[in-house]
């Protein structure tokens, strides 16, 4: 799930990214255009209604690729995206417009 929330000075969209809490997965990061893909910059943390969730700061009206990614490095896709689009390995990105 991703949960946008436009700051008052509206310059800012808060984007969350959710996703249900599965102790056997690790931990989960989120990346894409916004930390120029690194795999261990935001850190989904457990949150006390079992889910994991991490919030980052975007430019409104855009739109950024992304991906979660585990600590042993598999990498997947949001259930429920704006859109997907080819990535360039081979899978696809989810998409998220601010």
């Amino acid at each position: 799930m991703i949960r946008r929330e436009i700051l008052q000075n509206g310059e800012q969209v808060k984007v969350t990214f959710v996703l249900p809490h599965d102790p056997d997965q690790g931990r989960i990061y989120v990346a894409g255009d916004f930390n120029d893909w690194n795999p261990t910059s935001h850190l989904l943390v457990k949150r006390s209604n079992d889910t994991r969730s991490v919030s980052v700061l975007l430019t409104p009206n855009q739109r950024y690729a992304f991906r979660y990614c585990t600590e042993d490095g598999r990498w997947f896709n949001d259930a429920a995206p704006d859109a997907y689009e080819p990535g360039p390995y081979g899978s696809d990105n989810c998409i998220v417009a601010t």
